[in-house]
């Protein structure tokens, strides 16, 4: 249960702006649909781990408020420019405080919070001091697992690509004799992150949750390794 009447009223409410924020954002695999799973994930997990579910719905709703800006229409090309060059987590604390100082919440769930966002990202690479930051960052990570990391993984790869970025290393698809490299791949993406992420679990009901979703990505890779004849 939330602590009273006031935070339910500050949760809906930052629902409501961040799914705003978002309405722009032409990423699928970064936009509002990624974030309402988390924000779903996360507060299931919160649940089973009897975390704050507070701090965990307002970080896990927040995590990818800098996506937003880095999305943001008609911004000038000098602050665009930067934000491009900011990492996103960075960017998302700095939104995420004026939401929390605009609501009026404590220092201390504030600084729960804020330290939530920075916690979460890959390749920021901050480690969680708190269980709420641990289930944030476990629920971001469960989105890139299962067929829904599937689908992100083809979607960020595909935005992503270059005209020197190719699908599979032509002679070493699944990277068994170079070193993966998922700007020039796009498949070695399962061996640099996604096959990777369940073992950065923390919590007891993420990592069960994780086990079906890492199965499905490797019968995944086999079956593309018996399509492309590789077995």
């Amino acid at each position: 249960m939330l602590e009273d009447a006031a935070e339910t009223q500050v949760l809906q409410v930052t629902y409501r702006e961040v799914q705003r924020r978002f309405a722009n954002v032409d990423d699928p695999a970064h936009g509002w649909e990624h974030v309402k799973r988390v924000y779903k994930l996360a507060l299931h997990i919160a649940e089973r781990e009897e975390a704050d579910r507070f701090i965990v719905g307002m970080a896990a709703l927040m995590h990818d408020l800098g996506r937003a800006i880095q999305y943001a229409v008609g911004m000038g090309e000098a602050e665009a420019s930067s934000a491009l060059t900011t990492h996103h987590a960075e960017l998302s604390v700095v939104a995420a405080d004026e939401l929390l100082v605009a609501s009026q919440i404590s220092p201390e769930k504030r600084e729960a919070v804020l330290h939530a966002i920075a916690a979460h990202s890959f390749s920021h690479n901050i480690e969680p001091r708190t269980l709420e930051a641990c289930v944030v960052r476990d629920a971001d990570r469960l989105d890139g697992l299962g067929a829904i990391g599937v689908a992100r993984w083809a979607i960020s790869a595909t935005i992503r690509r270059t005209a020197q970025t190719r699908t599979y290393h032509p002679d070493d698809p699944f990277a068994e004799r170079h070193t993966p490299n998922d700007r020039l791949y796009m498949l070695d993406h399962f061996y640099t992150k996604l096959l990777r992420l369940s073992d950065t679990l923390t919590t007891e009901t993420a990592r069960k949750l994780a086990k079906r979703r890492s199965r499905f990505l490797r019968e995944f890779l086999d079956e593309l390794r018996w399509e492309l004849g590789e077995m």
